[in-house]
């Protein structure tokens, strides 16, 4: 009894400690943007689900939080999950115009039934940079699914977000009047280019000067003011993902435009 008396008091002080990194992180990362109430939403998921800030499984996306894939293949990890089916809904799928359904299935433990989520990707839904790999994004989101619903998760999931995935036919803003090729800038609703550009340079601690040459040079201009704004929607996914995955491959990356910076100077 007194063992589980103190591996009670030893989780609640993990989470405590969770908690005020957190707090802290987020303020590092999205600074003044962070209000009070979204601090207070932060400490309530950090304590039911044990999301990590610093471990890229929640982030702040305009003005409201949002789960990762990654934080939620980890909670699945921490509550001991006992597996994941996959399928594809063959009746939906049309491989030749780019688009898959797939439906996950979660069992928490043997005895559960299971509960299923549904995931779908084409190209009307997903960005320019992942073309050709939507079914991947289509599983992608079905795990994602099912995983909220068997673990309770009221909030969306990071990659289940159509205009985050940069895709130009996702959003409100065909519909909106044409705008200079280099504004970057946002009147529907969603955070302005610029805004996520800085929340992932600071959340990831990435160097300023560099992601800008890296942004010119993946978009092909001059510098990344002059490009238009579905080219810089791509960079932002690509960067995200690329920090998320595997970020000292990034910085390794980045680290050859300083190279570069050096010698045109």
């Amino acid at each position: 009894m007194q063992y589980n008396v103190c591996m009670r008091k030893t989780e609640t002080n993990e989470t405590r400690s969770l908690t005020r990194l957190n707090r802290r992180y987020a303020k590092e990362v999205w600074g003044a943007i962070v209000s009070q109430r979204q601090l207070r939403q932060l400490r309530d998921l950090t304590e039911r689900y044990g999301f990590s800030v610093a471990g890229a499984e929640i982030q702040l996306l305009n003005g409201n939080w949002y789960v990762t894939h990654a934080g939620l293949l980890r909670l699945a990890e921490r509550k001991h999950c006992k597996g994941i089916r996959v399928q594809q809904v063959r009746e939906f799928c049309d491989p030749a115009a780019g688009r898959w359904v797939f439906k996950a299935t979660i069992y928490k433990n043997s005895s559960s039934k299971g509960f299923a989520g549904y995931g779908d990707a084409d190209p009307s839904n997903t960005s320019l940079l992942v073309r050709g790999a939507e079914m991947r994004v289509a599983e992608t989101r079905a795990v994602n699914r099912a995983l909220r619903k068997a673990f309770g998760i009221g909030i969306c999931s990071v990659e289940e977000l159509g205009w985050l995935a940069g895709s130009p036919g996702s959003t409100k803003e065909q519909t909106l009047p044409a705008k200079a090729p280099n504004q970057n800038g946002s009147n529907n609703g969603q955070p302005r280019l610029r805004d996520r550009l800085c929340v992932l340079i600071r959340q990831y601690n990435l160097d300023p000067a560099q992601v800008k040459a890296f942004a010119a040079d993946f978009c092909g201009t001059p510098t990344l003011r002059e490009a238009n704004r579905e080219l810089v929607e791509s960079f932002i996914s690509h960067l995200a993902t690329s920090a998320r995955e595997n970020r000292a491959a990034l910085i390794c990356k980045l680290n050859s435009y300083s190279q570069l910076m050096e010698v045109k100077s």
